[in-house]
């Protein structure tokens, strides 16, 4: 959502969101320490994604890799993406047995707003691990 100068709203569709994401995990631009693109370049839908967090060093999570699976809802940007830990791990805003991210001990989740992206939501869960 742009807010023009006229006073005007702007809101972006969901796959130029996307696609702006997208460009911006594939330049490099950002945190280093988060990544994510899509899963298939041939899906136009861009729906599903894979994620990843280097633990925070310092903590338990230290030079360590997990991987996410990232599902971009419809709705989007509107709602967050739904997202899951392939790998194991424990902190309490994830669910021990499936790995997915519980939204409500998240703050990018929790707070979301159509500003927010992907990024976000990945920063917001490293930290967590902290």
């Amino acid at each position: 959502m742009q807010r023009l100068p006229s006073g005007e709203v702007v809101i972006t569709p969901r796959n130029f969101k996307l696609l702006e994401e997208l460009e911006h995990s594939e330049k490099g631009l950002g945190d280093m320490s988060i990544s994510y693109g899509l899963v298939d370049s041939s899906d136009i839908f861009m729906g599903e994604w894979n994620g990843g967090i280097l633990g925070p060093h310092g903590t338990q999570h230290d030079s360590r890799f997990y991987e996410l699976r990232i599902t971009i809802p419809e709705a989007y940007p509107s709602t967050p993406p739904k997202v899951r830990f392939v790998s194991k791990i424990n902190i309490n805003c994830v669910d021990s047995k499936s790995g997915e991210v519980i939204y409500s001990k998240v703050p990018a989740t929790k707070n979301w707003n159509r500003n927010m992206g992907m990024e976000q939501v990945l920063i917001s869960l490293r930290a967590e691990m902290a």
